[in-house]
């Protein structure tokens, strides 16, 4: 199944080696709808992770009263969606305000042909010493698709369809 995935660089701009750029998959979490606000935790969006587990807390305390657990329980699911399916956008966002830079956006199957499509067209430099790295091998996608595939026929990133 095809994913997006956001490559971020640092705010002083890429390093020579691309160690600190971060890829991120824009998509669902399991964990984060298991877990919402530990996986908040974990991805240290502290404000986001008080909130999911305040409104955890109240939907947990309506379930026990009488005649309000389906408030309660509803309340709790909600959270719970809304840290699965924006979750990820939680940290992108976070990171962004940091100053971190949005510098592409690639669909694939797998993080791994993310990355080598990413850095397919960029030469990095190893840290040892200062010679440009071997180039990355073109990467073919074996299933004969072309272009950006999303699911339902939507807009795509480009704005074509």
């Amino acid at each position: 199944m095809t994913s997006s995935y956001l490559f971020l660089t640092a705010p002083d701009g890429a390093d020579a080696s691309h160690e600190t750029t971060r890829v991120i998959r824009d998509g669902f979490t399991l964990l984060g709808f298991f877990f919402p606000w530990l996986w908040l935790l974990a991805h240290r969006l502290w404000l986001h992770a008080i909130v999911a587990f305040l409104v955890q807390a109240v939907g947990g305390v309506l379930m026990e009263r009488q005649g309000l657990w389906p408030a309660g329980f509803a309340l709790s699911l909600a959270a719970s969606l809304i840290v699965a399916l924006e979750g990820q956008n939680f940290r992108i966002r976070n990171l962004a305000a940091k100053g971190w830079n949005e510098d592409a956006v690639v669909s694939a199957d797998s993080v791994d042909e993310a990355e080598a499509i990413y850095f397919s067209d960029i030469e990095t430099i190893t840290q040892e010493d200062g010679v440009p790295a071997p180039e990355w091998e073109r990467h073919q996608r074996s299933t004969g698709r072309h272009g950006n595939t999303t699911s339902l026929g939507l807009f795509g990133f480009d704005g074509g369809r």
